[in-house]
This record gives C-alpha cells, sequence and structure tokens, in this order.
C-alpha cells in the first residue's frame, strides 16, 4: 500500500518516535496525542481492519498493547487507560491500517465516550448470541 501513511511509518520512510518493535507491529507516539504517553500499535503488514486479521496477528497485537500499557502505567502513572479501536468510517476510523490507541486517563482529562445503552431483553440478547453463534460456525 504506497500510500499508506501507516505503510510508510513501518518502512521507515517516515520518522516515528517508536516505542516498541516486534515481528509483527510497531508501536510508535500518537501525533494526535490525547495525553503524553499516548501511543498507537499497529501491525506491520498492511490489513485495513479487525477482519483481516488472523488469529496469529491478533494475538501480536494485544501482546504488545498489554506490554506497552504497563509500561505507560510505569511512566505516567495514569489514573486509568482507555484502549480505543475503530473499523470503519462509521465507526470513526481514518487510518485504514489496523492499529489500536492506547491513550491514559486522568480524572477530568476531558475525553468522553458516549454510549447510548439499549439495553434489549433477555430475548433479544439470546437471539443476538444465536445469531453471532451461527456466524461463528
Amino acid at each position: 500500500m504506497s500510500e499508506c501513511v501507516f505503510c510508510k511509518i513501518v518502512a521507515g520512510q517516515i520518522p516515528s518516535a517508536k516505542v516498541y518493535e516486534d515481528e509483527f507491529t510497531l508501536a510508535f507516539m500518537d501525533i494526535g496525542e490525547v495525553s503524553p504517553g499516548h501511543v498507537l500499535v499497529a501491525v506491520k503488514p498492511h490489513v485495513d481492519s479487525i477482519y483481516g486479521l488472523d488469529d496469529a496477528l491478533a494475538a501480536a497485537v494485544f501482546r504488545t498493547a498489554a506490554r506497552v500499557a504497563r509500561a505507560v502505567r510505569n511512566a505516567y502513572s495514569p489514573d486509568g487507560v482507555t484502549l480505543y479501536q475503530a473499523n470503519g468510517v462509521a465507526a470513526g476510523q481514518t487510518v485504514f491500517h489496523f492499529h489500536l490507541h492506547l491513550v491514559p486517563r486522568y480524572a477530568r482529562d476531558g475525553m468522553r465516550l458516549t454510549w447510548p445503552a439499549k439495553n434489549p431483553s433477555r430475548e433479544q440478547l439470546e437471539a443476538n448470541a444465536a445469531k453471532l453463534r451461527a456466524a461463528l460456525e
């Protein structure tokens, strides 16, 4: 993907403030940081979204995320950390190369995530679960 900004970062064609790198992932500081210590964990191969990750690559992303989250906690002592990952325009994805945000959080930091809970009935939850189980087969 010659026009993908994250592919260029992975290839070293665009500089980044690297935090961690292994065979499958690259963790680097987000230039659009929400708070100090805001890190992106990207997969090295070009994969547009979570739907293209195989199990090994998905595991590698979360292995790196956990490792970096511990480093963020130790270095910045945040009150918490938010992991944010979007797939598709409707979800807010702006860079179409799979990546995960690790955002250190502090009380009254101004970051908000609205959660318009619908509270479906138990029957609807069971129907939704059955639909997903069928799709997993």
